[in-house]
């Protein structure tokens, strides 16, 4: 019996000595890749100084041009946007990182109909940001939620499972394309996509997206954050009620939402489309342009003199 003892412990020691190496190990894999999203949250949470700073998924990584903005606002702006990571939930973590060291002037965020339908598996890559578990423990609450939290406690080097092959390769081969402070411009695909096809509108709202997307807003307010909601282009017709859920959450804190979604201008040319859902670099410099100047509109609306107030 002391036998088994001793060798449980050793066991369970030497878990804890290579759990906690490789963790290590990993945590410099991470720093120095460029897997493409790594950088985008490294940035965020040590360096991150830009005015404007766009969230989202892979419709805000592809669809923001930075350099654009900047020509038109006269302020600095960053694309964070992560590929996959699908909803309000991701969102929030992005925001409390970026928090813990940068309070920009401007929050643009991006939605889809992931941010309030409910599906099977809602939390399924809050994963990507596990290695920054312990880092805000207001982000911390989604793994909680998401039933996970404790497991990554448990092990550190689990926390890089989501993307360890990816942050690896990227140490040896770069997929970083982030030309312009994030965005990442998307090729054609060369094929015509047709006629736009028309989506129904999900019915059914998650309360508890519903819940972060509040708690994002009330953030982004207590820190004096202007937040922008926005919906860039796709290339299919709705009924007009596809972000109801979502605009009764802006109107409730006064938010104001850019809804470009199904705008004649983008329906009218397929050409701008990689895919239905995606613009490719054409078609984001001349959505980036629009989005822009009504950006920089509202804010001069505001007071009368918001932009140069926000550059003070």
């Amino acid at each position: 019996m002391k036998k088994m003892f001793i060798s449980i412990l050793v066991l369970i020691i030497g878990f804890f000595i290579v759990d906690r190496l490789g963790g290590v190990m990993m945590g410099y894999v991470y720093k120095h890749t460029n897997d493409g999203m790594s950088p985008q949250l490294c940035h965020i949470t040590e360096d991150c100084h830009e005015d404007i700073v766009l969230i989202g998924t892979s419709r805000t990584v592809h669809h923001y041009v930075p350099s654009i903005m900047k020509d038109s606002l006269h302020m600095t702006a960053y694309n964070v946007g992560i590929t996959g990571s699908h909803n309000i939930y991701a969102h929030y973590i992005v925001l409390q990182q970026l928090l813990q060291t940068h309070t920009p002037k401007v929050i643009c965020l991006e939605f889809m109909v992931s941010d309030y339908n409910v599906e099977d598996q809602p939390f399924k890559t809050v994963s990507f940001f596990a290695p920054f578990i312990g880092r805000a423990p207001e982000a911390d609450v989604v793994f909680k939620e998401a039933g996970t939290y404790w497991l990554y406690q448990v092990s550190h080097l689990y926390r890089y499972n989501a993307k360890s092959l990816h942050n690896i390769l990227g140490l040896f081969k770069s997929y970083n394309q982030n030309e312009d402070n994030g965005y990442v411009p998307s090729p054609p695909t060369g094929a015509s996509l047709g006629e736009p096809t028309y989506k129904e509108t999900a019915e059914q709202v998650d309360s508890l997206k519903i819940h972060y997307l509040k708690l994002f807003v009330e953030t982004c307010q207590a820190k004096d954050i202007r937040l922008i909601f926005t919906a860039s282009p796709c290339y299919f017709y709705t009924d007009g009620h596809r972000y109801d859920a979502l605009k009764e959450v802006a109107n409730q804190y006064d938010v104001p939402f850019f809804d470009y979604h199904s705008e004649e201008l983008f329906l009218d040319h397929p050409e701008y489309f990689r895919d239905a859902t995606h613009l490719w670099d054409a078609g984001a410099r001349v959505y980036t342009s629009i989005f822009a100047h009504d950006l920089k509109m509202y804010l001069d609306s505001i007071n009368g003199t918001a932009i140069h107030s926000l550059q003070k």
